[in-house]
């Protein structure tokens, strides 16, 4: 690495750096720790599996829909400001969160915090890419990387902790505090603004806002509504009519927040099939297992975050090692299929999940779904930028943190849903033996069951009855469990080879191909920078 001049890196360079990355950490911390306090906020606050998953979705859903509308609002207004006012925003939030009397209280705050997250990324990644340059600006984004790695690996685990031995609301407790600490050091970070840059684009972030709140409001009440109800069917169809709207507006813009003629580049699709495959077989995973080792298992909360470390350490580590795959000459086509190759391996191994099992059975598929991810998430951003002209490079980079986001809340409102409705069918019959000594409805017990408190159902009934309700309780909870985890393999599996088939390693020639195109949207690997997730990823 060259040497990194004055003129390269503002005053006090490490000290900057610093408040940046322990803002940014912020934001892939505040989604991977709540998963694993999620049964002790049931228990606490007496909440059922629909309004724990907004716990999550709400942070994602806000988190994508604001996204390209932070990034405009930086560019116009100063991206320092937007930055600071992200990073307050968290705060403030976060203390609602930990506050919170009722569980509808901390989903509104999460959603919050997800509008404090977008900001943060957006203007945060501005921030320091007007502030570093040259070999500088390779070295801060490469510590950014690390950053998300750890803010991602670090989150179950500490949580857990935190939720056993201090309870949940310690978890955004900490939230608070690590806000607060960053923001003593942006008196060191500069302003800038875009002179050129464009309005917001307001009617394009309400329709699509609204129309990815419809849609995953109807997958989330979908089983406890009924699939086919009005309520749910309403839902939908209002989530058609205002993605429909979304695309009309967009059409007439003349600098519109999503450039539609993007969606017709097939490479560009397939990176975007890829990080949907990645929330089915990561994100939803990382929701649903935490409840699954405390509710099934008999974890306490702080073992099920120790276990959670299989599956998030290696996103820690193989970033790195897939930048140096690309820099020693593999093709990304090659790391990316085959790297979730191996996550729907992994997903497919965890089927062998049953109540009791140990940490050697866990290890090996936990630890092959972790390094597929971590692999690529060392390249996929940097693959979503490739496949388009340079002059899109910020658009679709824009536009596929927006859709990744999207299709995190989508995958964990569908798998729980899913799991929900099989828990449902399987101990719906069974259960009237243990009714006539409770009044025990199918429905609230599969909520409580798929949220991780399995003991709560269990004391409705006689004592003399309790071993065995449990046993058969845990026994549905695995069985629907292993059929979600079978078809987020499936769909893992599907997405690879249609992303091989797609995805090349190359610009094509259609204009793009001279040595300047490829070079802006090469791969950061290729370049000798840090993977472009280091710059981009917000979250998971």
């Amino acid at each position: 690495m060259t040497a990194v001049t004055a003129r390269e890196a503002p005053p006090r360079a490490g000290l900057t750096l610093f408040a940046l990355c322990l803002a940014v950490f912020i934001v892939p911390y505040g989604l991977s720790s709540p998963p694993v306090a999620l049964p002790a906020i049931g228990r606490d606050l007496d909440a059922g599996v629909v309004p724990l998953q907004w716990v999550v979705n709400s942070y994602n859903v806000m988190a994508a829909s604001c996204m390209m509308a932070a990034g405009s609002l930086a560019d116009r207004i100063g991206r320092k400001r937007v930055f600071a006012f992200g990073v307050a925003l968290y705060g403030v939030s976060s203390l609602v969160g930990a506050l919170a009397p009722h569980v509808v209280v901390l989903d509104v705050a999460r959603g919050v915090s997800g509008v404090a997250a977008a900001c943060i990324m957006t203007a945060g990644v501005s921030v320091m890419a007007n502030m570093y340059e040259g070999a500088a600006r390779t070295k801060a984004f490469a510590y950014v990387g690390v950053t998300i790695g750890a803010g991602l690996a670090l989150g179950p685990t500490t949580s857990g902790l935190l939720a056993s031995a201090l309870g949940w609301r310690s978890v955004f407790w900490i939230h608070v505090a690590i806000t607060a600490l960053s923001l003593l050091g942006f008196r060191l970070v500069q302003e800038s603004k875009d002179p050129e840059a464009n309005s917001v684009d307001w009617p394009g972030t309400i329709t699509f806002t609204v129309g990815l709140f419809l849609f995953t409001l109807g997958v989330i009440e979908g089983p406890q509504w009924g699939w086919g109800s009005p309520q749910v069917l309403g839902l939908f169809l209002g989530c058609v009519v205002f993605l429909a709207a979304f695309v009309a507006v967009e059409r007439r813009q003349r600098m519109p927040m999503f450039d539609l003629s993007l969606f017709r580049e097939p490479r560009f699709m397939a990176v975007n099939l890829l990080a949907t495959a990645v929330s089915f077989g990561f994100v939803g995973l990382m929701v649903l297992l935490p409840s699954y080792l405390v509710g099934a298992n008999g974890q306490s909360d702080g073992e099920a975050g120790l276990t959670m470390l299989l599956l998030t350490v290696p996103v820690l580590v193989f970033p790195l090692i897939a930048g140096r795959l690309a820099q020693a000459g593999v093709g990304m086509r090659s790391i990316l299929s085959s790297s979730l190759v191996l996550v729907a391996a992994g997903c497919a191994w965890l089927t062998v999940v049953h109540p009791g099992i140990g940490l050697l059975g866990l290890a090996g598929p936990l630890l092959a779904v972790g390094i597929g991810i971590g692999l690529i998430y060392g390249l996929m951003d940097g693959a979503a930028v490739s496949t388009v002209p340079p002059t899109k490079v910020g658009m679709a980079s824009g536009m596929f943190n927006t859709i990744r986001l999207a299709s995190e809340a989508v995958a964990v409102a569908g798998m729980v849903a899913a799991l929900v409705s099989l828990v449902q069918s399987r101990i719906s019959d069974g259960l009237v033996r243990f009714a006539t000594e409770a009044d025990l409805r199918t429905r609230e017990v599969a909520d409580s069951v798929t949220s991780g408190d399995v003991d709560g159902p269990v004391r409705e009934v006689a004592t003399g009855l309790r071993g065995e309700f449990a046993d058969f309780l845990r026994t549905g909870y695995t069985e629907g469990f292993r059929i979600v985890l079978w078809c987020a393999a499936a769909i893992c599996v599907v997405s690879a080879v249609v992303l091989h088939r797609i995805l090349t390693d190359r610009a094509d020639d259609t204009g793009r191909g001279t040595a300047e195109g490829e070079r802006a949207g090469a791969p950061a690997a290729e370049r000798g920078e840090a993977p472009a997730a280091s710059r981009t990823d917000a979250t998971v």
